[in-house]
C-alpha cells in the first residue's frame, strides 16, 4: 500500500505542477474565457497548482508539507468541480477533477493515517 500511495503522490505532483505550467504560460486566457472567471485569477489558480505540485515533491521528504499540498489542491479541485457543474457542463466535465479531487484526498488521508 505504501508504495501505490508513493506511485499516487509522484503523479499527482507531475499532473499539478504540468497544469498550472499550462496555465501560467498562455493557457489562462484561454480558460477564464470559457470559465467566466478573470485572466488574474486563473493565473492565481495556476501558480497555486506549481506549488501545490512542488509540495507533494518535497512532501517525500518533508511529511507536513504534503499535508499542506494536498489538502490545499483538494480545495483547488473542490472549486474546479463546482465550477464545471455550476455552469451546466454535466458531469464528463468535471470527471477530470473529480478524480483528481479524489486522489488528493488519499493521498491527504494516508499522510495523516502515518502521522
Amino acid at each position: 500500500m505504501k508504495w501505490m500511495n508513493v506511485i499516487i503522490q509522484g503523479l499527482l505532483a507531475v499532473v499539478f505542477t504540468l497544469s498550472g505550467v499550462t496555465k501560467i504560460t498562455g493557457g489562462a486566457v484561454n480558460m477564464a474565457e470559457g470559465l467566466g472567471y478573470t485572466v488574474g485569477f486563473m493565473y492565481f489558480i495556476g501558480l497555486c497548482e506549481i506549488l501545490g505540485g512542488i509540495g507533494l515533491f518535497v512532501g517525500f521528504w518533508k511529511s507536513k508539507i504534503t499535508l499542506i499540498a494536498s489538502s490545499g489542491l483538494a480545495i483547488l479541485m473542490i472549486g474546479a468541480v463546482y465550477t464545471h457543474l455550476s455552469l451546466g457542463q454535466g458531469f464528463g466535465a468535471a470527471m477530470p477533477s473529480f478524480i483528481l479531487l479524489v486522489l488528493g484526498i488519499v493521498v491527504l488521508l494516508q499522510k495523516i493515517q502515518r502521522e
